[in-house]
């Protein structure tokens, strides 16, 4: 009510467009994605820019809207925390909802894993199907990676990626170590580093997907290994993409002076998100390139 003090420790939102905006830059974006790949209207078609076969339009303005709503909306969070409506407890709660975002990220890889891994473990039995479809689909799966398909060797741009990732986990934590501790110009220095480092990792696997031997789809002459290869590594790698935006986000309202010792979830989270790209990795080099590449 009007005029009476708030006698409780969470944070009532004000009314916000953004929950409606961003459904509808998602509705837009998914409507654009089928356009793109399937086609909804025909070529003489009005609208063939935005929904034809191969067209961007649609796509473009679906992503559109939902980058102004994630401006928009995390930009209200940062105004509600600046003017101290995030208390200890919704702050905790930032926490919770983060750790419990993380941890469906990590199922979402466990899926990708587990798909190589059923690949690689089982491929012979795959291969030992009957049935013309399947015995064409499936041929030459009796190893794995399949014959034909030269892979990577893990000691080359994927060891240096590794070794870029390991050192801007170390940069990121610095950074939010000497915040922690008031040294503003030790955790500027830290994310600046972390943020070129996210930027040469993304430009190493940009050369990697250029110099790759294999396609991603069975259309382009492709199998199952470059299926899976693609989108475990590929999804890896808009994290990373993620990430450093997030990071360099961060950047900037720390020159701005939005965080303090005392407060900077914001930086906090990215370091957390930062470290689950790279413990993912890990895993990857691991089984990806190095066990069954």
């Amino acid at each position: 009510m009007a005029g009476h003090a708030a006698k409780h420790d969470y944070h009532l939102v004000d009314p916000s467009p953004w929950p409606f905006v961003g459904s509808l830059g998602a509705f837009l974006l998914a409507v654009g994605a089928v356009g793109n790949m399937k086609g909804l209207v025909g070529a003489d078609h009005p609208l063939a820019f935005m929904y034809g076969d191969g067209s961007w339009g649609g796509l473009l303005l679906g992503f559109a809207v939902v980058l102004y709503t994630m401006i928009g909306w995390w930009g209200d969070v940062i105004k509600e925390s600046r003017r101290g409506d995030h208390t200890p407890v919704v702050d905790l709660h930032l926490r919770y909802g983060m750790i419990m975002f993380i941890a469906s990220e990590v199922m979402f890889f466990v899926a990708w894993f587990w798909i190589f891994f059923e690949y690689a473990i089982f491929h012979e039995v795959r291969a030992g199907w009957d049935g013309a479809t399947l015995a064409a689909d499936f041929q030459g799966l009796g190893t794995w990676p399949p014959v034909g398909v030269e892979t990577f060797n893990p000691w080359h741009i994927p060891l240096m990626n590794t070794l870029i990732l390991l050192l801007s986990g170390t940069t990121v934590t610095w950074a939010h170590h000497a915040l922690q501790h008031g040294d503003r110009k030790g955790a500027t220095l830290g994310l600046i580093f972390t943020v070129i480092l996210g930027v040469c990792f993304t430009s190493l696997q940009v050369v990697e997907y250029m110099e790759a031997h294999f396609a991603f789809s069975i259309a382009d002459g492709g199998n199952l290994y470059g299926s899976a290869f693609f989108m475990a590594t590929g999804f890896h790698g808009a994290h990373v993409v993620i990430g450093t935006i997030f990071l360099a986000v961060c950047l900037f309202r720390l020159l701005a002076g939005h965080f303090t010792p005392e407060k900077h979830f914001g930086l906090e989270a990215a370091a957390w998100y930062w470290h689950f790209v790279d413990v993912v990795w890990l895993f990857l080099f691991a089984f990806v390139y190095v066990t069954f590449g």
